[in-house]
């Protein structure tokens, strides 16, 4: 049976010409213009893979991924991006989007992430018929999980840079606590963190219970309560029906909260009220719901400054440290490149069908002399890029850009050339140098960033897009 593809984009001339390409390749292809449209097409269910543009008036592709995300339905969503845009986009793979393809591309490179999506998804649904169908509307566990297996905590182990990491996790799974211990995840932007939120779930004894994960920084606050507690029909306006939030819908299992640090303060005092009391109450509801799961938070900010500058409260911080999990920079253990980079090799072959070569050792060299500022997301997602466009038998330094092979920072640059001694240079050259000095500072934290400048993140994205594109070579997906 031919798969089923929904492509959902406002533009005629780009939704035509996707359907065109992937029917001819013997696909089933249905289009929609709107976000509103895509939805109504979705609710019958039964397409195999959503291709959707990211920004679209009224619904968006990421409210779109978050819908389909809701229903707890596993299909897989291609995103199309602006140039400019690859930040939001990478906010989307981390809310459960597959991949992204940035505008304008070439036909053939859309077909190579059809092909890898399509089949990625065959993997999963071949490990997910090895267990037992989960209750209606829970997210599976992850299939590591479900066999048994760990995935995720295997690749923790193979670090050498990250064995004290192994180890603490170890004593967690193995500790009597159980789901009443919180834990708080620190490290930089793209370091792992929900890496280690994973291994903490698949080596529990719940790992077969489902795994939920939000991105604080990614929901509007006005959307994060509901998105967390669930709401009652007429909570508020377009609350046509009663919706389970993702502390009901983990169960047992695991609620990971990503981005700890931005949600806002009022929610803060409302979550400290559900770790403490194991309850909470739907918005709109009057009836106490009992929390079975574990939470898991996870922040690239310094909390400890955030709460001097009472943007977070200490009660919750120390609420949720109770087991406190320190991941160090990709830089600071170059030992792990090499492993990863095997690692990542591997899982390419799988989900894209090739054969590329285990890593040199000359190659591994050449790359841990470059400081990784996106850390292990950074990583992966250039070698992705290389092994979708490149298809290569071996992996070669020149596969690579140019300023990684140079091991070269263009950010740190920066710090060099800002001050009294870097010259006389035009406004424009200092603003460069300034931005550039602060992401470098807040690990690429981009909202941090732009609070500490007094500008919107918005303003930040045009300035770094002004820069030709300076930032997306140092990768956009370094966000988390």
């Amino acid at each position: 049976m031919s798969h089923r593809i929904l492509i959902v984009d406002d533009e005629a001339a780009i939704r035509m010409s996707v359907a065109e390409a992937l029917a001819a390749d013997g696909f089933a292809t249905e289009t929609a213009e709107t976000g509103e449209e895509a939805l109504a097409r979705l609710h019958g269910g039964g397409f195999d893979l959503v291709v959707t543009d990211l920004k679209m008036p009224n619904v968006s592709g990421l409210e779109l991924l978050q819908a389909l995300r809701n229903t707890g339905r596993a299909t897989p969503v291609l995103m199309m991006t602006a140039y400019g845009d690859v930040d939001t986009a990478v906010e989307c793979m981390r809310l459960g989007a597959y991949d992204f393809i940035q505008k304008p591309f070439k036909l053939s490179v859309m077909r190579k992430q059809v092909a890898a999506a399509l089949k990625a998804t065959r993997v999963q649904d071949t490990a997910d018929a090895a267990v037992d169908a989960p209750a209606p509307r829970q997210r599976r566990a992850s299939a590591a999980a479900q066999v048994g297996g760990t995935y995720y905590m295997d690749m923790i182990r193979a670090c050498p840079g990250l064995r004290r990491i192994a180890d603490l996790l170890e004593k967690v799974g193995q500790s009597r606590a159980g789901n009443d211990t919180s834990i708080l995840i620190r490290g930089e932007s793209g370091s792992g963190k929900e890496i280690v939120a994973r291994a903490i779930h698949e080596t529990s004894e719940n790992a077969r219970e489902p795994f939920m994960e939000i991105n604080c920084a990614a929901v509007p606050e006005t959307l994060l309560e509901s998105e967390l507690m669930g709401h009652e029909k007429g909570a508020f306006t377009d609350a046509k029906a009663r919706k389970e939030g993702l502390f009901e819908l983990a169960a047992n299992g695991t609620i990971f909260l990503d981005e700890i640090g931005e949600m806002g303060f009022l929610l803060q005092s409302r979550l400290l009220r559900v770790i403490e009391n194991r309850t909470f109450r739907r918005v709109g509801g009057k009836e106490e719901q009992q929390v079975h799961a574990r939470v898991v938070a996870a922040t690239n900010r310094d909390l400890e400054a955030a709460i001097r500058e009472g943007a977070f409260r200490n009660d919750l911080y120390y609420r949720l440290q109770v087991v406190e999990v320190d991941i160090p920079p990709l830089r600071e253990r170059p030992d792990d490149i090499g492993v990863l980079l095997g690692h990542f090799i591997r899982e390419f072959n799988s989900s894209l069908g090739l054969g590329t070569a285990p890593p040199d050792p000359a190659l591994v060299s050449v790359l841990q002399r470059y400081p990784w500022p996106g850390n292990v997301r950074e990583m992966r997602n250039v070698l992705k890029r290389i092994m979708i466009l490149e298809e290569p038998a071996e992996l070669r330094a020149e596969h690579f850009p140019t300023h990684v092979t140079d091991g070269r920072d263009p950010r740190t640059v920066a710090e060099a050339t800002c001050g009294p001694d870097a010259g006389l240079v035009t406004l424009a050259e200092v603003e460069q140098r300034q931005i550039l000095y602060t992401l470098d500072k807040t690990s690429n934290n981009k909202s941090q960033a732009a609070r500490i400048l007094g500008i919107s993140r918005q303003t930040l994205r045009e300035k770094l897009k002004q820069y030709g594109g300076l930032h997306d070579d140092l990768s956009e997906e370094a966000e988390s």
